[in-house]
């Protein structure tokens, strides 16, 4: 009897404490809940973020397009008068300018026949003088009845056949000026020579050989083909004022040539849609070359008022391009936008305000609704 008594007290006394384990238990279980609820986590920090403000201004619109460059003119030298190269005063590839001596043909045979046809005139000029004064002493006689009318008109006649073949003769001398002009191959215009095919001791002029090729460089032309979409705005400027034309050389951004919009087709190639254009284009340093590749742009109107911002903000997504600007509560908002013509590094847009702040930087770590913090705002240039 004692023993169960002692069981049983030993029982109720283990069920006294595991009650006040428990509640202990549980009252540190609520403390601790109600600590975490006091220091719930913050959200994620604000990011600083470069912004620039929207620049409005009037920008100038170009049409762009690829063009190659065109000698204004390209000519082959060749010698009129045969004979042998005697020298080439002018390098290959040398820069040169109108009338300047090129190349000498062997001039000797040339100046014979020159002198020959001044010693016939001379000739012949005496004659003429002899016949002349027989004719007036013959007038004379004739009048007087001394001197027969048919010998006087034979005097007359010799006269007239001595007149004839002096003005023969300064034609020969003419000619054979002319043909020892020809011993000099001059510039016909300032230009560059190309390689020389005609070395001294080169026989020419009998079969039309090339002695080289000399191509106009200043100024130049430029060609290119515009879309008969763009030729409403072409004709439209070109109706106002000069359309200018500047020429960026491959890898070029700034334009280091510009000129005139000078020739428009008169029709449009059927297979292609285009037109052929062509500019005027200065080259005073001969930089442009003929056949070079190159690329145009015309300046055909201004758009007043235009939104821009800098390229540099632009992101791409599957619905378009957008922006991100500083928006309520410095979180970022995304702006789908429509692109138009570029100002160096600017685009104008279409889809944001005026007064609008655009994130230009951080770009890959923000997302719609993301806090923002904008640094120092900095006003966008075109440079």
């Amino acid at each position: 009897m004692r023993i169960w008594k002692g069981l049983l007290g030993g029982i109720v006394g283990l069920a006294a404490i595991s009650a006040a384990g428990l509640y202990i238990v549980d009252r540190q279980g609520q403390a601790a809940g109600s600590a975490g609820a006091a220091t719930a986590p913050a959200g994620p920090p604000a990011i600083p973020v470069p912004v620039a403000r929207v620049v409005k201004r009037t920008i100038p619109i170009y049409l762009q397009y690829s063009a190659r460059t065109e000698s204004m003119r390209n000519v082959a030298l060749q010698a009129k008068v045969p004979g042998y190269i005697k020298a080439q005063p002018g390098a290959d590839g040398a820069d040169v300018k109108e009338g300047d001596l090129l190349y000498k043909v062997d001039d000797r045979d040339y100046a014979a026949a020159l002198d020959g046809a001044k010693a016939q005139a001379q000739r012949d000029s005496a004659a003429l003088d002899y016949a002349r004064s027989t004719y007036a002493r013959g007038d004379e006689l004739s009048r007087n009845g001394y001197l027969a009318k048919d010998t006087f008109d034979q005097r007359a006649s010799n006269v007239r056949q001595s007149e004839a073949a002096l003005a023969q003769d300064r034609a020969a001398i003419r000619s054979a000026e002319i043909n020892l002009g020809y011993t000099e191959i001059r510039a016909p215009f300032t230009g560059r020579l190309g390689r020389d095919r005609a070395p001294v001791g080169t026989l020419v002029g009998s079969a039309g050989t090339t002695l080289n090729t000399l191509v106009q460089l200043d100024p130049i032309y430029v060609t290119f083909n515009p879309s008969e979409a763009d030729l409403a705005d072409i004709q439209r400027a070109r109706a106002k004022d000069t359309i200018r034309v500047s020429v960026l050389l491959p890898g070029d951004k700034e334009a280091r040539h510009s000129g005139e919009l000078t020739f428009l087709d008169n029709s449009i190639d059927r297979a292609t849609g285009t037109i052929t254009a062509r500019a005027t284009v200065k080259n005073g340093g001969f930089v442009l070359l003929p056949g070079q590749y190159v690329q145009v742009r015309l300046h055909v109107r201004d758009q007043p008022d235009a939104l821009l911002v800098p390229q540099a903000a632009l992101g791409s997504s599957q619905l378009g391009k957008y922006v991100y600007v500083v928006g309520e509560g410095n979180k970022a908002e995304q702006h789908l936008v429509t692109l138009g013509p570029t100002d160096g590094d600017l685009v104008s847009v279409a889809g944001v305000l005026e007064d609008a702040q655009i994130i230009t930087g951080n770009l890959q770590k923000i997302g719609p609704s993301a806090p923002v913090s904008p640094l120092p705002m900095k006003t966008a240039s075109g440079g």
